[in-house]
């Protein structure tokens, strides 16, 4: 494996001291790279605080534990429909299925099993809220199959992996929908940044194989779309906040979330192949610092 290129799965952190038939299933569920469920959870905290309840800590928690679950759900998934595709590309040739550590079978008890956790949160959630997480299963059961018809597959996962944003919103209150669509929207374009970033890891070996990507789509333009994404997402969350209270204070909760985000994109370096991943790994601490502006919106 080329050294430049940091492998998708790794033995790191609590997962290193398991015996190697779990460590493989951790693996397979991505628990080594936490990066995956803060990104998937921040958008359901985003939808909470905002609503102006309060903390909702119980609530919060079980968004939290779904989170985990169904990123694991979704990796385990993905990782089975895209075997034939992970084994030519260096990163993830050496994920769990498509090295043959675990066979297909094994790897969808793993992913029922996931989905029964998932289950258990769903059922935490009133019923409206239910109905809102559902409707995110047939986006997510064809997000495999996007980066093999469009070069957009990351505006399908920004669909699909800040669901959470509308699901948390209504697991709350049905009204205001202008306010949680705004909200949605922003974590739409926040996604298809960060996740622009990643694919530039990928961009040879992607195009060797056929992968489509927006890293690959916007060529020698990546650092602007990235920038373009950030400022979309931006310029929406503060429509949000708008819409909820109309005042300054609120968009002024956002300064912090913009100066990091637009800090990622202008130091964003392609052709450092470190550079990419430690951008993405940074928006667990986007993703803090838009849940603490919707805190403040939502609640001071």
């Amino acid at each position: 494996m080329n050294d430049t290129v940091t492998p998708d799965s790794e033995h790191r952190g609590l997962v290193s001291m398991l015996p190697q038939r779990m460590r493989d299933f951790a693996m397979l569920a991505r628990f080594d790279r936490p990066i995956g469920w803060w990104l998937l959870f921040w958008p359901c905290a985003w939808g909470v605080w905002l609503t102006g309840a309060g903390i909702q800590w119980q609530l919060v928690l079980w968004l939290l534990l779904g989170s985990i679950a169904m990123r694991g759900a979704g990796c385990v998934y993905n990782d089975i429909v895209d075997a034939d595709l992970d084994r030519k590309v260096t990163r993830t040739t050496s994920r769990p299925v498509a090295s043959g550590r675990v066979s297909l079978k094994a790897a969808w008890a793993w992913l029922l099993a996931l989905c029964a956790v998932g289950l258990v949160v769903l059922l935490q959630l009133r019923w409206e809220a239910q109905v809102v997480a559902l409707g995110s299963l047939l986006l997510v059961a064809a997000y495999p199959f996007m980066k093999r018809i469009t070069w957009w597959p990351q505006a399908w996962l920004g669909l699909v992996f800040t669901w959470g944003a509308p699901v948390g919103w209504i697991a709350l209150r049905s009204d205001r929908l202008d306010v949680m669509l705004a909200l949605y929207a922003g974590a739409f374009f926040w996604c298809m940044g960060y996740d622009t970033i990643y694919a530039l890891q990928d961009r040879e070996d992607d195009a060797l194989v056929g992968i489509k990507s927006s890293a690959l789509r916007l060529g020698e333009n990546v650092q602007a779309g990235v920038i373009g994404f950030y400022c979309l997402a931006v310029t929406m969350w503060g429509l949000a906040f708008w819409l909820f209270r109309g005042d300054w204070l609120a968009l002024a909760a956002l300064i912090p979330a913009a100066v990091h985000l637009l800090w990622q994109a202008f130091t964003l370096d392609p052709k450092d192949p470190d550079n990419p991943l430690a951008r993405f790994r940074s928006n667990r601490f986007a993703g803090l610092l838009v849940a603490a502006a919707c805190f403040v919106a939502g609640n001071a």
